[in-house]
């Protein structure tokens, strides 16, 4: 399995940003998918998930300015990004937790993608 990350970039300050990640590979059903960040001398930390059924959760700096969304179909998650702030501006990295099922036999396997820069000037 692959997770494709784009569309990260260089926004001002207010401005919008759309990402994608899309998951690639064996047959298998997604139980969730997350976008994280880490800024330069920082740790990583959960931006927002959103599980298979679509129930979601975000961190409280993003809330009310990013929303996350997944396309089953697609197996493909976006994260979109408005009213951006300098704070914001961090290396955004693509995660999924998935399910593999084959006959009676389950098991769930974690993914990260190799990130996509976002920079916000103020």
């Amino acid at each position: 399995v692959q997770l494709v990350e784009s569309g990260g970039g260089f926004a001002q300050a207010g401005g919008s940003l759309r990402l994608s990640c899309a998951a690639s590979g064996s047959s298998f059903s997604i139980n969730y998918m997350a976008w994280y960040r880490q800024a330069p001398g920082r740790e990583r930390e959960l931006v927002a998930r959103v599980t298979g059924s679509g129930a979601t959760n975000y961190l409280d700096s993003t809330k009310g300015r990013f929303t996350i969304s997944l396309d089953n179909a697609e197996n493909t998650m976006y994260l979109q990004m408005n009213s951006l702030k300098s704070e914001d501006t961090a290396v955004y990295f693509c995660y999924a937790d998935l399910d593999f099922t084959e006959g009676y036999y389950s098991h769930n396997e974690e993914y990260w993608g190799r990130g996509t820069l976002v920079t916000v000037s103020s």
